[in-house]
């Protein structure tokens, strides 16, 4: 598993999407998670990932504007080990079916992506994406409690929760209520190995740093496992992928 906010297409001198889009190709083609929970990607983005990625991914994603207006919470998987078998677009809002509505003070509409997946013969598994608001925090307690909801259903299934919740984790209500009320397990701190340090996540393309908040998180149901966990700290020749570090994890499904 791989959660990774891909930075929107902004016009940042010296870090434009076509500048960081040859290390994010490189990145995905060295990892190949099975699946990837990306944040904040343009359509054009998206797509230009979904062209990158080795052959035999395929992805599902909706605007959060509508259509391919606005940001995604996207989800791109080997189509080769996984098939799908539903989905659906949820806005995090008091109306969670009307497209790009927000309800509880965030300017912009925040919104999860859910695919539940045929594991091969194995059983299924159903994967949540999404990205919290980054300036009102009662719009985030908000998201979590629908999301809390929103798993709930999902029972027994097992179901992984992957995205940039834009707050810290261990010390925020939303990680509490992830964890307590949705009974999700943090695979950070929960892995039997982590191959790297506890770099904070939102990196600002500058060197990875050790001891910063943890935004964007991994959260798995009872009985998954986490083996593996890692925070990436990749670069091309200097250059990074994105402004956030992606966060990995090898799990064992029940």
């Amino acid at each position: 598993m791989m959660s990774y906010n891909l930075r929107y297409a902004a016009d940042d001198p010296a870090h434009l999407w076509e500048q960081r889009r040859p290390a994010m190709a490189e990145l995905l083609t060295r990892e190949k998670p099975c699946v990837i929970g990306t944040q904040e990607g343009l359509f054009g983005q998206v797509t230009d990932v979904a062209a990158d990625l080795p052959e035999g991914y395929e992805w599902i994603g909706l605007g959060r504007e509508g259509g391919s207006r606005g940001e995604y919470a996207a989800v791109f998987y080997d189509a080769r080990r996984l098939t799908p078998v539903e989905y659906n677009h949820v806005w995090l809002s008091s109306t969670p079916a009307v497209i790009g509505s927000t309800t509880w003070g965030n300017v912009l509409p925040r919104m999860a992506t859910w695919v539940r997946f045929r594991v091969g013969g194995a059983g299924e598994l159903v994967v949540v994406n999404t990205h919290l608001d980054n300036d009102s925090a009662a719009a985030r307690q908000q998201a979590a409690a629908q999301l809390t909801e929103l798993i709930s259903l999902m029972a027994p299934m097992p179901v992984i929760l992957t995205g940039d919740f834009n707050t810290a984790a261990e010390a925020s209500e939303p990680y509490q209520m992830l964890t307590e009320s949705a009974g999700l397990t943090d695979t950070w701190p929960a892995a039997a190995e982590r191959r790297t340090p506890a770099y904070a996540t939102y990196g600002g393309y500058a060197p990875p740093r050790v001891g910063g908040d943890r935004i964007d998180w991994i959260l798995a149901a009872p009985g998954i496992e986490s083996e593996v966990a890692g925070i990436n700290p990749f670069s091309l020749n200097g250059r990074f992928p994105s402004d956030h570090l992606p966060v990995q994890a090898l799990l064992r499904l029940p």
